[in-house]
């Protein structure tokens, strides 16, 4: 299935295991790389430290976080399929929640579309949580807007206020 008018979809990209960059820049390309779709930008990676179950620790390898926004006639199922099997590809296995890994893949969001099915959920339900994908989020996308949550600048601040992670 694809979606007739391309739509935007934010994905967050993450990894703290092996050489990060090198991994980050494949998936990138991956991504790219797929049917009828193309990336329209990509953030800087930012360094953050890894973020378990438990909260932070900074004893675990650190991560390079960063956004793309990719244009895509995909719809959200086949794109979230795609993500995964790029993840694979890159060693990503899923073992422990929120434990390390070579490459994580989220879609944070896909236009304005709500999902909420137990596959999916988009907008994603912890991005307005997460400095490390709204700062590189607003770095490509200076007017991004979270459905249901508001203005991506708006939220980080409150997070940086706040002194979340």
């Amino acid at each position: 299935m694809t979606v007739v008018h391309p739509a935007t979809a934010v994905i967050a990209l993450g990894s703290n295991l092996g050489d990060r960059e090198a991994t980050l820049e494949r998936a990138v390309a991956a991504l790219d790389a797929l049917p009828e779709s193309s990336i329209l930008a990509i953030s800087s990676w930012h360094g953050t430290v890894a973020l378990t179950v438990d909260g932070l620790d900074p004893e675990k390898p650190a991560y390079l976080n960063g956004v793309a926004l990719l244009q895509t006639h995909l719809d959200p199922y086949s794109l979230l399929d795609a993500m995964r099997a790029i993840e694979a590809e890159n060693g990503r296995e899923r073992i422990e929640r929120w434990g390390d890994r070579t490459l994580d893949l989220d879609l944070i969001a896909f236009d304005e579309l709500e999902i909420d099915s137990d596959v999916l959920q988009v907008p994603h339900p912890r991005a307005h949580e997460r400095d490390f994908v709204l700062a590189p989020w607003l770095e490509v996308q200076p007017d991004a807007r979270l459905v249901t949550h508001g203005d991506v600048a708006t939220l980080l601040a409150a997070l940086q206020l706040g002194g979340a992670e």
